[in-house]
């Protein structure tokens, strides 16, 4: 948000994307204009100058939202959708995302959110943390969060059953913060919000257990972390963000790990926060991302 600009007076963020043609941004401006908003931050990008696909991310504040947006997403959808041939969603800025968090039994980045979220750093309400075990219970708990134990046994579909049952009509996303289980084709298909995940990146070579280990042994230069959006091509999902810290010879197997904590919180935390102010766009297997 723009410094002086108060979201509670009927802020809203526009997201259009589509094939390219000129006057897009000029459409969106004028018919934004004719209905009284004011325009506080416009990001757009074309991948070709010829035949490209358009994307655009429009903040802007109108006084009574509620009571004018019907009649706005009307003319949004003659002008967008019937003439341009574009794609749009409008959110209002004020209305936070509700995200169920997965994991495991390590807990750096489920903490991590949990913390943020207190501190009113990430645009969210945490519904839910669903697990594995029960190790994590008391802590989440303590963050005032329900905490939903779901044990997956040999029968991984009666706990994805289970899950669904939880998330139904509930969540908005489901972020799997070293969640360490893998999740079905027949889970993302049936879950019906997205899916963002969280793994150490640029160590390609040391998949399996240990990897920090292994990349001590190869001696490695770079660690970093991807968070990606889940799809039914293990971690080959759409990326949202990434990021890398300099390791040296000196570094232990320890200090591995914990670099490698630190830069998955921080990559996964800017995922999150992204996608829950409508800044990641998809587009097939890639994302474009309007970052802060």
């Amino acid at each position: 948000m723009a410094a002086g600009f108060d979201a509670s007076t009927g802020a809203a963020r526009l997201v259009v994307q589509g094939p390219d043609r000129p006057g897009i941004v000029s459409a969106v401006s004028t018919l934004l204009a004719e209905h009284g908003a004011n325009i506080v931050s416009l990001k757009q990008y074309s991948s070709d100058a010829v035949g490209g696909r358009f994307y655009q991310r429009t903040v802007f504040g109108l006084p009574d939202l509620e009571a004018a947006r019907a009649g706005l997403e009307k003319d949004l959808d003659a002008v967008l959708a019937g003439e341009l041939g574009l794609s749009w969603t409008l959110h209002e800025a004020t209305h936070r995302k509700r995200v169920a968090i997965f994991a495991s039994k390590t807990d750096h980045c489920l903490l991590d959110l949990l913390w943020r979220h207190r501190r009113d750093e990430l645009p969210i309400e945490v519904a839910m943390v669903v697990s594995n075990h029960p190790d994590l219970a008391a802590e989440v708990r303590g963050f005032g969060i329900a905490f939903h134990h779901v044990p997956v046994t040999g029968d991984k579909r009666a706990a994805e059953d289970e899950h669904l049952r939880l998330l139904a009509g509930s969540v908005d996303l489901v972020v799997l913060a070293r969640y360490m289980q893998i999740v079905s084709d027949d889970f993302l298909q049936r879950v019906g919000v997205p899916v963002i995940n969280i793994h150490h990146s640029f160590l390609p070579a040391f998949i399996g257990a240990g990897p920090y280990q292994k990349a001590k042994q190869r001696g490695v230069k770079l660690i970093g972390a991807t968070a990606h959006y889940v799809t039914k091509d293990l971690d080959e999902g759409p990326i949202i963000e990434q990021d890398v810290v300099r390791v040296s010879h000196n570094d232990t197997v320890r200090d591995l790990v914990q670099k490698g904590a630190d830069i998955e919180r921080l990559v996964l935390s800017r995922a999150v926060r992204w996608h829950c102010e409508d800044r990641v766009l998809r587009d097939g297997n890639r994302t474009v991302v309007f970052a802060p």
